[in-house]
């Protein structure tokens, strides 16, 4: 992990979320005459971009058995914006040798981790196969396997693979400090105290977590709550130090050391009591001065602990994440017959719009349980009258405009570019709107809406789509907004709401829904290759998990089946 605390010393970095697998088979094929096969489980990651099979571990051997539920555990970093492609190996070992040629290959299974974790109960159950790939070394490199003389790929038994977070003490502690005549630094006034928090390390160093605000002015300050990861503050240690550094703030940077103490997170986890009140020492003070007591005290005056739950958590707990789709079928994207238009359909390959669709919706379709998406477009002449629609069904049926899969979307734009006339404006509202309507039915955390809008250019209904973004955020929808074309894409960027939030009618939207990405900046120069699907996909899906997360918390919606926070062992009675 990269360490982002260079340019600003007072600031920490909390680990990512990370998935442990557990894999069990059933029925596999008996290889061994004598007795039942002796299974090993083989797990190889895919890289994002060499697209290389790389080993990334084993399960052990377990003996003469074709059910096997394996002990060792796969443990993953997870990201909800990447494709994480997977593959399971299923061996049976005859030797000692590490060389997986050397023993009998009884199948594989390939999926994303995206799709267990997304399964239902975050358990995923598939059919292993022989006739596909099959590995020939360690390093995974795979040949066509042999084993069935080259006949079509057959089953041979299932795989079950359970996903579970792990949660290292996910819960959010607040507190609040006081402190009571510190030493007086400033020659002309008194001090502007702060606190820097540190936790310790297992070699003894100590990593910054935590910088309260300065208050001016005051030996005796009152700083206000705040709120901190339990992992950030001990990294799930309740008895690892805490240290805490008093400054006095001066605006050169130059703060003067008014004196430290330590504590720990059982510490703490007591609340305000005779056991919070700590003595600010500073060590050069006490070494020079033999009438010297201390340099303050601190007070705890205030601490509680609340879960903190992630994506995964809602996701395991049965939220669906609902995937729409809105296309700009406007007359500025060209001709679909010539070869200029963004519309253009090369038979060789996908156009700006299709690989859009193509980068996100596969990510997004393994939230979603029967894989049919709402498909709509907007800005064109509908047959036979001519009408102009901002929210028409790309498969023609206003009563199902669901499409089956992502291939199912790409078929119907496709037809709908031989049926429509393309034509305008540019008004994204419509479709907002439509979206909003469903999410509103379903406030309760078992659904969340993602609409994704693809469009070349510039916004004809501003004022009306800020509107009703405004209206959406306090819903449970995101947004995505993926430009194509060489137009200049200002709107898209005001939409966004990364620097100012957006507002309608002197109304601040209450969460930032929206997310806007140009896809120019993902193609080469002649704008025909992508560089990086990858890329486009997890940028373009980065800010969802929090976005979900931000409306399940302002809602107060808890995860179904939710562990309640965990408190150290005898400190029930003091929290």
């Amino acid at each position: 992990m990269e360490d982002s605390s260079d340019s600003d010393p007072f600031c920490g970095e909390i680990p990512a979320t990370r998935v442990e697998l557990t894999v069990s088979c059933r029925n596999l094929l008996d290889k061994d005459t004598f007795s039942k096969s002796d299974p090993m489980c083989v797990l190889y990651t895919q890289g994002v971009e060499s697209k290389q099979w790389r080993e990334f571990g084993r399960t052990e051997v377990i003996d003469n058995s074709l059910n096997p539920d394996f002990v060792r555990k796969f443990v993953l970093d997870y990201f909800f914006e990447e494709k994480q492609n997977l593959r399971f190996d299923l061996y049976d070992v005859d030797a000692k040798s590490p060389d997986l040629s050397k023993h009998d290959f009884l199948g594989q299974c390939f999926c994303t981790l995206g799709e267990i974790v997304g399964s239902a109960g975050s358990r995923l159950e598939k059919s292993l196969i022989i006739g596909q790939t099959a590995p020939n070394s360690r390093s995974g490199r795979s040949t066509q396997s042999m084993s069935n003389g080259g006949i079509p790929s057959k089953k041979c038994g299932v795989i079950i693979i359970s996903a579970e977070e792990l949660s290292n003490c996910r819960d959010i502690a607040t507190v609040q400090f006081s402190a009571h005549k510190l030493d007086k630094k400033d020659f002309f006034g008194k001090s502007d105290p702060f606190m820097v928090f540190y936790r310790s390390n297992e070699d003894g160093t100590y990593t910054i977590c935590h910088k309260t605000e300065y208050v001016k002015n005051t030996l005796s300050p009152v700083w206000q709550k705040f709120s901190i990861p339990v992992r950030g503050l001990c990294n799930g240690d309740y008895d690892r130090t805490i240290k805490v550094e008093v400054y006095d703030w001066d605006r050169d940077g130059s703060h003067d050391f008014i004196g430290e103490f330590s504590t720990s997170y059982r510490e703490l986890s007591k609340g305000q009591s005779q056991f919070n009140i700590y003595e600010v020492i500073n060590p050069r003070k006490k070494m020079k001065k033999k009438k010297y007591v201390n340099s303050g005290t601190v007070t705890l005056l205030s601490f509680t602990v609340e879960s903190e739950y992630t994506f995964l958590d809602y996701i395991k707990g049965g939220t669906q994440i609902n995937f729409t789709v809105a296309i700009d079928f406007t007359a500025s994207n060209g001709n679909p017959s010539q070869s200029t238009s963004l519309h253009y359909m090369n038979p060789y390959q996908l156009n700006a719009y299709a690989l859009a669709l193509k980068a996100v919706g596969e990510i997004i379709q393994d939230y979603d349980s029967d894989k049919c998406f709402p498909a709509l477009g907007f800005g064109a002449k509908l047959p036979p009258d001519g009408r102009v629609s901002h929210e028409f069904p790309l498969n023609g049926s206003a009563e199902n405009p669901q499409c089956n899969g992502i291939e199912g979307i790409l078929e119907a734009y496709h037809k709908s570019l031989k049926s429509v006339q393309l034509y305008g404006p540019t008004n994204f509202a419509p479709v907002v709107n439509r979206v909003a309507r469903f999410a509103a039915a379903v406030p309760d955390g078992s659904h969340y809406f993602v609409l994704l809008i693809i469009t070349d250019g510039v916004i004809s209904d501003m004022s009306q789509t800020k509107e009703a973004i405004v209206n959406a955020a306090m819903l449970p929808m995101s947004i995505i907004i993926v430009g194509v074309g060489q137009a200049e894409f200002d709107a898209m960027v005001e939409l966004d709401g990364d620097d100012v939030r957006i507002s309608s009618r002197g109304k601040l939207a209450e969460r930032d829904i929206v997310q806007f990405v140009p896809f120019r900046d993902y193609v080469d120069r002649t704008g025909n290759h992508v560089l990086s699907m990858a890329r486009l996909a997890k940028d373009v899906l980065a800010e969802i998990p929090d976005q979900l997360i931000s409306y399940m918390k302002t809602r107060g919606i808890k995860p179904s089946s939710a562990p309640p926070p965990y408190t150290p062992p005898g400190l029930q009675a003091q929290i």
